[in-house]
């Protein structure tokens, strides 16, 4: 029945995978992002200067309302007709002074801001480059151009941007402050002003160009709102900030200020609402003037649109469009990836615009050179859709014959086409695309509980039950894909964006977990809301992101709350010796999770009130001195554990034997032997001298650990896969000898052990040292509490026993076995939960920034693919793996082979002999319980990391406007995405390698016949 259990575990695989894949599609925007920068040595791709250097400076989250002259209807008195300069000037020197509406591309956060305003592209959450996770910008930029240009450029103000741009900024002019605390209202804003105007008055003006990026106004808005006295407050210290600056303003300096983004009615911003995406932008000029009096642009270059509750139209530009029109006046080539177009006012110099006919030249110029490398690049096809039409408005910038205010559209209309279609592909959220997919997950949740519920009744019977199940699945499946097809040529036309496969993949699992649900309906009862209350609040704290940021610090409290009502159990034991066991094993469990706790790296947002013990400091990536200590004695002290453990049931034999010492011992200790080695190579311990000679050995070291557990433990664990031993004596002297079976209580579970610890070989050389201890801790941990469940069982055995009229059933130990209690929920709850405990202790949070990138060079000196790949998902993702890889052990552990040799009646009205002999023999099977009850471990297990799944995925929906939704929720549902596909890879290796293959041999050794 390998197949039918397999089937139903990948089928569950499948709605977890249709669903991710059509919620990531309407809510991760990706692009690619090209290496290529723009060059020009004879000045051809760009126009003369008009100004020498400018000051750009950001006042965050400016919405463009807060310097209108012609607010909203009703307006208030708190951020309106306060930050007046801007339209002053505009109303008294037009031809110097512009004041646009500025359209922030989605999502509005900060980071992706400041990638749009300084690369002209369209940020988005994943932008995949060349140097994944790496957070600086690789792309062209407009730093970059001035780096090319020998200009000198400064900073002060949200460090955000040193972040981005590390090394593009003068070391003496360079001024960062903390931007997360935003509570703090005035600390950024005053540092920025400390050391912008010292600039501005040196009268040999060091700089070309100066970013200020004040954050006084956003941390309002995230604290108190916009109506409120504060922001006035801080509006006015703003405008008084900007009169000093144009004061100090020579002629050659171009002034720019703007809002990186709006914000929302209640003062946050992240998503795509118009008050969000509204920004200010003035661009003013104190010396020569942008444009010719009383004359406009031609109309055709100029778009207009109203801000909500207005009634007069205001000038409209993209955010984007100030990077090519700033890096002309500066004459500078325009960025290679930028897709803004040039403000047409700042160049119209004439009346017969020669100036902003050829800016619009070099600019389209620009942009179609983009296009045709992005076509060419892996992604090109993306632009398959729309190519068509952008070659066609390229062709119209051909023609000649066109009348003059025709040759300015037709550049700027090949712009505005180009823009686009690259905003169709990179930053849209599609809600519609993100409600399949959370119906796909929350139904397929739902699917899962009632396949739960279903096998769990079915007990020893669920060779019948999947035979029945699994045919409606699959004729589910079918007539879903069959329907998807069909929708999706009747509404293909109306649902831009959603192809036939999004229609396909959302009918398929939705009509057959529908058809599930109907089968085998879900299951209520008081065990299973018990068992639930920890799953359900875990799931819920997502919508908070203080429960986010402090998610490795909870894990902790709800991992140890999970155990105690089996805790309490051994309370109330019937026996001395299980009370002991529950106890002491529920104690040892609790001080392994206790001190995996110790260990922690820190995310950006828990600021001063966490400190760094995974590392010897935040500032110093190596282990801590006594981590180095313990390394080769926790190696070595491992396998020994393991060993005691066996040792309870006398499964200390057979492969075990073999197994631990001469495979397990030597893994582990090579592992520790790498990190040690790569410890003393970057320390320079032994000096430069040794530098090669330690690269070689630390090299060798993982490589030795890695095969001798892949390799020497896979080739014989299958061999022999298997942890008995026979004893042989005579009971009675002269009569037949007694054959005793070593090893037989934990016939299925010990080797499985041995299967489980190859994973633990591997996974333990790709964990750094600190990991490598807290890998050792969780390993004890999870036998601890395998332990308790095994004795809970034997609890909840002898009180079913008591509860019956003959209790002295429980002298038949053969009886006692066949009817041990099924496995439960709440036996699951704390596995899964060490599995999470135990990613966050080994080192890792849900940000990219806490990627472990040393462990790319485990097996190989320098970066080489695939394996640097492989080894740092092994460091990311293993200790996940090992504990989903251990789920089928709930169902395994200390569970004999023993024969039910029952007779089965007859099923009524049967027609169908053979059928009911095959079904008898298979009840007669020493592995039936096992097998059963490993897949129902695997389900309940998978069914655990889906909820948390949906619940980041409708908290990251829900909260898309947030501010913290692309630095906060959004990651954490990339990580709850990693999560639910760790856990099925692992429980389908687990269920479908390592529990087919122990059964296998078990039962052709207890008696079962080959089929």
């Amino acid at each position: 029945m390998l197949s039918k259990r397999l089937a139903l575990l990948l089928w569950i695989s499948f709605i977890h995978i249709a669903g991710i894949y059509l919620f990531t599609r309407g809510f991760l925007l990706t692009r690619l992002s090209l290496p290529d920068y723009t060059t020009c040595s004879d000045q051809k791709c760009s126009l003369q200067p008009l100004h020498k250097r400018a000051v750009f400076l950001i006042i965050d989250s400016l919405r463009f309302d807060f310097v209108t002259p012609d607010p909203p209807n009703p307006s208030s008195q708190y951020c309106h007709n306060v930050l007046t300069l801007p339209r002053e000037l505009t109303a008294s020197r037009p031809r110097h002074s512009h004041l646009f509406n500025a359209y922030a591309d989605p999502p509005t956060t900060t980071l992706q801001r400041i990638k749009g305003l300084t690369t002209g592209s369209l940020p988005t959450f994943v932008d995949v480059g060349n140097n994944f996770g790496a957070s600086s910008i690789t792309e062209d930029s407009i730093l970059k151009q001035l780096s090319i240009a020998g200009k000198k450029s400064a900073f002060m103000g949200d460090d955000t941007w040193m972040s981005v741009f590390p090394d593009s900024f003068e070391p003496n002019m360079t001024f960062p402050y903390d931007s997360f605390n935003v509570e703090d209202l005035h600390t950024v804003d005053e540092g920025v002003i400390n050391h912008l105007f010292p600039l501005l008055e040196d009268p040999k003006k060091p700089f070309d160009f100066l970013v200020g990026h004040f954050l006084g106004v956003d941390h309002v808005g995230h604290r108190v709102g916009p109506d409120h006295p504060s922001m006035k407050a801080k509006l006015t210290q703003m405008n008084d900030v900007l009169k000093r600056v144009v004061d100090l303003l020579d002629d050659d300096t171009l002034l720019v200020v703007l809002g990186d983004h709006g914000m929302d009615r209640s003062g946050d911003h992240g998503g795509d609402g118009v008050l969000e995406t509204s920004a200010a932008l003035w661009v003013y000029s104190k010396g020569p003037a942008f444009s010719q009096a009383h004359v406009s642009p031609p109309s055709g270059l100029l778009r207009y649109t109203h801000f909500p509750k207005t009634t007069v139209r205001h000038r409209h530009i993209q955010q984007i469009d100030i990077l090519p029109t700033l890096s002309l006046l500066l004459g500078l080539p325009i960025p290679y990836n930028n897709l803004g177009t040039v403000i047409p006012e700042l160049f119209w110099r004439d009346r017969k615009g020669t100036e902003l006919s050829r800016a619009l030249e070099l600019n389209a110029a620009q942009i179609k050179t983009y296009l045709d490398t992005y076509r060419s690049s892996p992604s090109g096809a993306e632009l398959d859709d729309s190519w068509q039409s952008i070659e066609a408005a390229w062709a119209t910038t051909k023609a000649t014959s066109l009348i003059q205010d025709g040759n300015f559209v037709k550049f700027s209309n090949f712009n505005w086409v180009a823009l686009g279609a690259c905003r169709s592909m990179w930053a849209q959220f599609n809600p519609l695309l993100m409600g399949l997919g959370l119906a796909v997950l929350g139904i397929g949740l739902v699917a899962t509980w009632s396949a739960w519920s279903g096998l769990k009744a079915a007990e020893n019977d669920w060779h019948d039950w999947l035979d029945f199940y699994l045919g409606r699945l699959l004729r589910g499946l079918a007539g879903g894909a069959i329907l998807g097809v069909a929708v999706s040529l009747l509404l293909s036309s109306y649902t831009p964006g959603i192809d036939a496969l999004d229609y396909t993949l959302f009918f398929a699992p939705l009509l057959s977990s529908v058809i599930a649900i109907i089968s085998s309906p879900p299951g209520i009862s008081f065990q299973t809301l018990s068992s639930t209350p920890i799953l359900i609040l875990h799931t819920l704290a997502f919508f908070s992101n203080s429960f986010t940021f402090w998610e490795d610090r909870i894990a902790p409290f709800l991992l140890v709350s999970s155990i105690v009502p089996s805790a309490l159990v051994g309370l109330t034991a019937p026996l001395g010796r299980l009370r002991y066991r529950i106890l002491g094993f529920s104690i040892l469990f609790a001080a392994c999770v206790r001190a995996m706790a110790i260990s922690t790296v820190c995310r950006e947002e828990q600021g001063p009130y966490c400190h760094v013990t995974f590392y010897a400091s935040s500032t110093v990536p190596s282990p801590p001195l006594l981590v180095l200590a313990l390394a080769i004695p926790a190696a070595l002290g491992l396998p020994y554990t393991l060993t005691r453990f066996l040792r309870i049931s006398r499964s200390d034999v057979g492969v075990a034997r073999s197994f631990i010492p001469l495979i397990l011992r030597p893994s582990l200790v090579a592992g520790a032997t790498f990190w040690i080695v790569e410890w003393a190579d970057s320390a320079g311990i032994l000096g430069q001298w040794w530098a090669p000679l330690l690269r070689i050995v630390r090299t060798g070291m993982a490589r030795m650990a890695l095969s001798i557990a892949i390799f020497g433990g896979g080739f014989l664990w299958w061999a022999v896969p298997i942890c008995l031993d026979f004893e042989s004596r005579e009971a009675v002297p002269g009569q037949n000898r007694q054959v005793n079976v070593i090893g037989y209580a934990n016939a299925f579970g010990s080797p499985y052990l041995i299967f489980w610890s190859i994973g633990l070989g591997v996974v333990y050389a790709a964990a750094q040292l600190t990991g490598q201890i807290v890998i050792g801790l969780a390993t004890i941990a999870l036998l601890s509490w395998l332990e308790v469940v095994d004795s809970v069982r034997d609890v909840r055995s002898i009180e079913a026993q008591f509860a019956k009229a003959t209790p002295s059933a429980l002298l038949n130990a053969e009886a006692s076995t066949i009817t041990s209690p099924p496995i439960r929920f709440s036996d699951i709850v704390p596995l899964a939960l060490l599995g999470t405990h135990v990613f966050f202790s080994t080192g890792h949070q849900s940000t990219i920034s806490s990627i472990q990138w040393k462990s790319a060079f485990l097996v190989t000196a320098n970066l080489r693919y695939p394996w640097s790949a492989v080894t740092v998902v092994l460091n990311s993702l293993g200790p996940l793996l090992l504990i989903a890889l251990a789920a089928p052990l709930l169902a395994l552990w200390n569970r004999a082979p023993v024969m039910n040799t029952t007779p089965s009646a007859p099923r009524a009205n049967s027609k169908d002999k053979d059928k009911d002999m095959q079904v008898e023999q298979q009840l007669a099977a020493p592995d039936v319980q096992v097998k059963g009850e490993s897949t129902l471990a695997g389900v309940g297990y998978m069914a655990y990391y889906a909820t948390l799944l949906l619940g980041t995925a409708v908290s990251a929906a829900i909260l898309r406007r947030h501010l913290m939704v692309w630095k906060v929720f959004a990651p954490r549902f990339m990580a709850g995405v990693l999560g639910v596909v760790v856990a099925d890879v692992g429980v389908v290796l687990g269920v479908g390698i390592g529990v087919e293959r122990i059964t296998y041999r078990v039962g052709r050794m207890f008696g079962k016949k080959d089929e």
